[in-house]
């Protein structure tokens, strides 16, 4: 407990000191960190203009839901100048549900490894979990999201991604334990805000079928979710008194309306390519990061709906329209979980060094094209392209560790090729 105090009291007292430092500015203005989705800065002129009796959607300013706004707006009027210590307290309470999340997940582990016992070979215990996991892993993974300069450079900006990311690690505690109401209006919550997460909605249906055993209620948290998406649409509707919100919300992520750099792809294929393939392009972006992988992965992980979850939060933080260092933060936050698979990854070293390094060239490469012109939108583009396949190694190494992980288990890796020591690899 002592050793958990520390954490959070230093992991606070880190983003405290940097919101009140003069660094702020510097770090909410970064491209890498704001986007035209989760910047506050246009939360805060959205507000003002509401204020004044102007529809905040007239223009292309906003882009989060009428609920959302009138949230923000309730934060706003009532902490003033303590707005900041929000999202610091939002960040800990997120690490905290992530520190419950794999806690739980984890005794879910050893408790299907003790039941499935007699289909493992002896000899390899070792690459089974143990009972240290149970509090080691959990708090790697607090630690891994509470010092991680993505997340703390998130939190300090203030950007939206924040409350994203606590909706995100709500619903992963809420499926560990087979949570119907807790999955559905947080996963709500989240897809009201970013689109994407709804495909975890098969996440959410068969981590209820597993952990409740019961085809009845997985198709009832199927149905509340979505039920409670529709309502909140329409009280978004009630609020504002029309649908101007749909185009600068949903239709602005969709469509990629924006071409701001950013740290993901998008915005340089729109920005290069003629007018006439955009739509193609986007249709075929779009499909890829929603319906493309969404049954695959549904039907290899159908059996750990909670390594399925983190598979969509992976994917979706890669490959959507604005993402930020926030997205990514989070999703690297939820490898420690995975420690069991470590030893059947081949590219996790390769992939990790990958992404220091691009996250020390992206600043310098982004200076050089706009501040110096001595280099162009050629060099920042390539280096997030690298940023993005390292994390796109990290997903499909995730995988096939998964794959032979569990084949090891049962065979082994004691294998012969017409009598000649074999050894087994995927990839």
């Amino acid at each position: 407990m002592k050793s958990h105090l520390i954490i959070y009291g230093l992991a606070i007292f880190v983003r405290v000191f940097l919101i009140y430092s003069d660094y702020r500015e510097n770090i909410a203005d970064r491209i890498e960190i704001s986007t035209p989705l989760n910047s506050f800065n246009r939360i805060l002129e959205s507000y003002y203009r509401m204020s004044i009796g102007v529809d905040p959607y007239s223009s292309d300013v906003l882009h989060e839901s009428p609920l959302h706004l009138h949230f923000y707006k309730h934060i706003i009027e009532n902490t003033g100048q303590y707005l900041p210590l929000v999202f610091v307290f939002c960040d800990v309470l997120t690490a905290y549900l992530l520190y419950l999340f794999a806690k739980k997940y984890i005794l879910n582990l050893r408790i299907e490894q003790y039941i499935n016992m007699n289909l493992y070979l002896k000899h390899l215990k070792d690459q089974m979990l143990n009972v240290s996991d149970n509090e080691a892993i959990p708090l790697y993974v607090t630690v891994m999201y509470l010092f991680n300069p993505y997340i703390i450079f998130n939190c300090v900006a203030c950007t939206t991604t924040t409350f994203l990311n606590l909706c995100l690690a709500t619903f992963l505690y809420a499926i560990c334990s087979g949570s119907v109401i807790i999955g559905a209006v947080s996963l709500a919550i989240a897809s009201l805000q970013s689109l994407y997460p709804v495909i975890l909605i098969s996440a959410l249906y068969l981590s209820v079928l597993k952990y409740q055993n019961s085809m009845f209620k997985a198709v009832i948290s199927v149905i509340s979710c979505i039920s409670l998406l529709v309502v909140f649409i329409f009280s978004s509707y009630y609020l504002m008194g029309s649908w101007n919100f749909i185009p600068q919300t949903y239709g602005f992520i969709l469509q990629v309306s924006d071409q701001q750099p950013n740290i993901g792809i998008y915005w340089y294929f729109f920005m290069e390519m003629f007018e006439h393939f955009k739509e193609l392009f986007i249709c075929s972006y779009q499909i890829n990061v929603t319906i493309l992988y969404f049954i695959p992965l549904t039907i290899k992980f159908r059996k750990d709906p909670v390594l399925l979850g983190i598979c969509f939060i992976m994917l979706t933080g890669i490959f959507k329209s604005y993402p930020s260092i926030g997205d990514f933060g989070f999703s690297l936050a939820l490898l420690p979980v995975m420690k069991y698979m470590y030893n059947c990854m081949q590219q996790i070293f390769v992939s990790i060094v990958a992404i220091i390094t691009t996250t020390t060239l992206a600043p310098i490469l982004w200076n050089l094209w706009i501040y110096w012109g001595s280099a162009n939108a050629n060099f920042f583009f390539g280096t997030t392209l690298a940023f993005i396949t390292a994390h796109i190694f990290i997903l499909t190494d995730v995988s096939f560790a998964h794959s032979k992980h569990d084949y090891l288990l049962k065979y082994g890796n004691d294998r012969t090729i017409n009598g000649q020591p074999a050894k087994l690899v995927l990839g």
